[in-house]
């Protein structure tokens, strides 16, 4: 009898669960370790977690960044080869924010970079395709206050002069996919970036606002 009310319980639980979520607007937040919010060390500080207070009851923001990821399929951490991309998918949102680009800038990943605007946009088509339909924003990545020569390092010129230029060449190819420029708002906010690399939480917030003013819009 026990074993069955437990199971009546964790049925309406679920029920409960799946009613709260029904009719809100779900917001894929795809990434590497500045999705994720690497380096902040309250989670409802993550950019993803800003941007969910900043748009409201009526949205429904889920966080898929993973550390170390590329848009490269051939870079040393492939996104698309990921656990958390595969559980972004079967989300089935409504609105895909990807902001990839920071670790393809690698001088490992570098070597496949004719491969970028082609990987990008299989990525993006593998959302389009979905069931549900999403609009598709590709953020433009934040700087990079660092220039890192060794084969894993990140290269803030390398962004600025090899991937920014492509990511924009992807948008203009994709007409439904709209540029989130979070490049602008950061360019010159070295001290939100502890590392060099990585946003804190006021920069996490900056990222949010400029999310939340183009979904809105």
């Amino acid at each position: 009898m026990v074993k069955f009310v437990k199971t009546i319980v964790v049925a309406l639980a679920a029920v409960l669960a799946a009613s709260v979520s029904f009719g809100k607007i779900k917001v894929a937040c795809v990434g590497d370790s500045i999705t994720y919010g690497h380096g902040i060390s309250d989670r409802n500080m993550t950019y993803p977690k800003q941007l969910g207070r900043i748009l409201g009851e009526g949205y429904e923001v889920e966080n898929f960044g993973v550390s170390g990821t590329t848009a490269l399929h051939l870079g040393n951490s492939p996104y698309m080869a990921t656990r958390r991309y595969q559980e972004a998918l079967n989300f089935q949102p409504d609105i895909v924010v990807i902001k990839l680009g920071t670790n393809d800038s690698k001088a490992a990943n570098m070597a496949h970079i004719d491969n970028f605007v082609s990987d990008v946009k299989t990525l993006i088509s593998s959302f389009e395709n979905l069931s549900s339909k999403p609009k598709v924003f590709l953020c433009l990545p934040v700087p990079a206050y660092s220039n890192g020569k060794a084969p894993l390092s990140i290269n803030g010129d390398r962004i600025i002069g090899e991937i920014i230029p492509l990511l924009k060449k992807v948008a203009a190819e994709s007409k439904a996919v709209e540029i989130i420029d979070l490049f602008a708002p950061l360019s010159s906010h070295s001290d939100m970036f502890p590392d060099k690399i990585h946003p804190n939480a006021d920069g996490a917030r900056v990222i949010a606002e400029t999310v939340a003013k183009k979904i809105r819009k």
